[in-house]
């Protein structure tokens, strides 16, 4: 009997439309088991394949996925828009990840939360039933995540930090806290996310040894409302991120915005040098910024990005709104679903994704892109890297996340950038 589902996101709305970008973008791995199950499909010789292979061995991984033609496209992607495996066998013939996306399954003790991912248009653009409608689907597919996990089931809870664990309960005291403060629409979302970072650094200098239960309700009721007081309205009121925050910040939108392989890939597709300059022209940020995605204007400057916004459109405003309750609810920001990241870390990564997609929402409206679609497109590219990119885990880009947030920078780059 698999762990059940017990948190769906409230907010969220989402149906598969049949727009066939994840049968584009994607390389899906595919088990032993599955890859027994494809093969004996017949695919081989079905003329819709017109002789091409159904599986790809990957050389540097040693595993097989589901290839693609010439244009970039699944194989199994019809003329229709429709998956060919699904068409033929049902859906349940396909492989797990085909039929997970865009879901994330988030272990949380003895049950399963569940977030989505803002890569897929449908998803960013709330499309659909809302998530209670699949639960049925979600929780015949934790059993088969469980099966490739078994570490999931009953697993202890994270960290807070280093040497400090709190039980699972007390975890979810925090995220409540901080959805109900992310969803609070009395405040700009700078300034909530603003204050959120303002709690986390608090917290980081309390011990909750003794403190659980009610009392760390009340903590938290106290420490929240505390955050409010002393957090400025103004962004303008924030001292301005230094050269290093700045600097550490483009580094990672880098990071985020690199796309080396499938149809959306921008220059890394040329190779390890063509990266290398890439990196290089990031960590400096003087010239145009390198077209790593395919989303990117060409030939637009890095000083394009310390442009301000101004005021986001209402429909922008409530796309990140929902996409930050989302992954807090979840708790798909720290553990197992990001990197395992500690509670703490794993927050202030979620935070500076905020000045990150505006960053790079700012990129595309100096190349003349109106706001709702700049930033549409801005965190559809940063969540497809979000708790993927591998250059995002631990042994990469933990220690900026961290030095960042020893010099006060998070805030501060919040407020710069959401101007």
């Amino acid at each position: 009997m698999p762990m059940p589902v017990r948190s769906l996101p409230t907010v969220q709305n989402w149906d598969c439309h049949t727009c066939g970008d994840c049968c584009r973008t994607y390389s899906v791995r595919v088990t032993a088991e599955e890859k027994e199950r494809i093969l004996k499909q017949g695919w081989m010789s079905a003329p819709e394949l017109a002789g091409q292979e159904p599986l790809r061995l990957e050389k540097a991984s040693g595993e097989y996925v589901l290839n693609h033609t010439a244009e970039g496209n699944c194989v199994f992607l019809g003329p229709d828009n429709l998956c060919r495996i699904h068409a033929k066998f049902g859906a349940a013939a396909k492989p797990f990840a085909c039929r997970l996306y865009p879901f994330v399954m988030v272990p949380a003790g003895d049950h399963w939360k569940v977030s989505l991912r803002y890569a897929c248009p449908s998803v960013a653009d709330n499309l659909g039933r809302g998530c209670a409608a699949h639960a049925g689907e979600l929780t015949a597919l934790s059993g088969l995540v469980e099966a490739d996990n078994p570490k999931a089931i009953n697993m202890p809870p994270p960290e807070l930090q280093r040497g400090q664990v709190v039980p699972w309960d007390d975890l979810n005291r925090f995220t409540k806290t901080f959805l109900r403060m992310v969803t609070n629409s009395t405040f700009p979302l700078e300034q909530r996310l603003r204050q959120i970072a303002w709690v986390a650094d608090e917290c980081r200098n309390a011990r909750f040894d003794k403190v659980s239960g009610g009392r760390l309700d009340e903590f938290l009721r106290i420490v929240s409302g505390a955050a409010v007081e002393d957090t400025p309205a103004d962004p303008a009121a924030v001292p301005r991120p230094g050269w290093v925050g700045r600097t550490l910040l483009r580094q990672q939108s880098g990071v985020y915005l690199r796309a080396d392989h499938g149809p959306r890939a921008g220059v890394g597709r040329r190779g390890k040098w063509a990266r290398f300059v890439a990196g290089i022209r990031f960590a400096v940020g003087v010239g145009t910024v390198p077209r790593l995605h395919e989303f990117l204007p060409q030939g637009v400057p890095f000083q394009a990005g310390e442009v301000p916004l101004g005021e986001l459109p209402a429909a922008a405003g409530d796309l990140l709104t929902r996409y930050f309750a989302v992954k807090v609810e979840s708790g798909q920001f720290f553990g197992p679903t990001n990197f395992h990241h500690r509670f703490w870390h794993g927050l202030e990564s979620l935070l500076l994704v905020f000045p990150t997609l505006l960053w790079t929402a700012r990129l595309m409206v100096a190349a003349g892109a109106d706001k709702l679609t700049a930033v549409t497109k801005a965190l559809r590219i940063v969540d497809e890297s979000f708790g993927y990119n591998g250059m995002l885990d631990g042994g990469g880009l933990a220690s900026p996340v961290r030095a960042m947030s020893q010099k006060g920078e998070i805030p501060r780059l919040i407020a710069w950038y959401g101007r």
